[in-house]
């Protein structure tokens, strides 16, 4: 069934070494229309990072794959990065201070990317997961540094980041803020429906689609986008949220709330968050 407006999932890895194109035809087939195609983190490459340049066959498969979506007629655009869960990682065998200059040299040729038209944002963040404070420090250090290569690209930074409410979101937009990047690049992606709170803030919310979310955030407006973080693993099927999740749904709440306000969530804001064309 072709879909009648756009449906954008916000954030989706596909991995070759999963199910892969398979995931993409599903989301297809349910009436999806664009990926935001973001990088899957080192390990699940199996890569064992010692210096920035390990980051680039991450980066290199990202635009493989989004070219071999793009062929069975879905829009994909990349978002590049370096997750920030990498630094537990690369602590395992480094110091603090060395893992968090590879991480920020990471992100700079994530941007490259961007620059050279073959990525539409930058992904970075802080751990999801308890860490020592001299480890949060530096993972803020870092996201700060992905806020400031977006400032310089204007282009979007995608977070990952520990569950967030409004004290949380205030100190990222803080640390955004003083940067100068425009505050709608940035997008706080497995976001809670906290739309008005974000919109207050400047963030713009990747809403995690669970069920539910989007009813509540479309309670308090538009402006967001939806995702599922389908992860694409072989040993997590269908975690976070399978690839039919959010046509499903959208399709669904277009019964109760008509197609406008998805034009918005699928279309106008993914494309002025990530200066991209959504079209049919």
């Amino acid at each position: 069934m072709p879909a009648k407006v756009p449906i954008t999932d916000n954030h989706m890895h596909i991995d070759p070494r999963a199910r892969g194109l398979e995931a993409v035809r599903e989301f297809q087939k349910s009436g999806g229309t664009h990926i935001i195609l973001v990088t899957k983190p080192s390990w699940s490459l199996g890569i064992e990072v010692k210096t920035p340049e390990d980051y680039l066959a991450v980066f290199d498969e990202t635009v493989e794959i989004a070219s071999k979506i793009r062929e069975i007629g879905v829009g994909a655009f990349p978002v590049m990065g370096v997750h920030p869960a990498e630094i537990s990682k690369l602590t395992e065998y480094m110091e603090l201070s060395e893992a968090t200059e590879i991480m920020k040299k990471g992100l700079e040729l994530a941007a490259g990317y961007v620059e050279r038209g073959l990525a539409v944002g930058i992904k970075s963040g802080r751990p999801h997961y308890p860490v020592s404070e001299d480890v949060w420090a530096a993972s803020n250090e870092i996201m700060e540094h992905a806020f400031t290569l977006g400032k310089e690209q204007d282009c979007a930074v995608q977070l990952h980041t520990e569950s967030v409410g409004e004290p949380e979101l205030q100190d990222i937009a803080e640390r955004a803020k003083k940067t100068g990047i425009k505050m709608y690049r940035v997008v706080k992606h497995y976001s809670p429906p906290l739309v008005k709170t974000c919109e207050e803030l400047g963030i713009f919310p990747g809403v995690i689609s669970v069920k539910g979310a989007i009813e509540k955030a479309i309670e308090e407006g538009t402006r967001f986008m939806m995702e599922t973080d389908y992860i694409d693993d072989p040993d997590r099927p269908g975690a976070v949220l399978g690839p039919k999740t959010i046509p499903k749904r959208t399709i669904k709440l277009m019964e109760t709330y008509g197609e406008e306000p998805f034009w918005i969530i699928h279309k106008e804001n993914p494309e002025k968050v990530y200066d991209i064309e959504i079209e049919l």
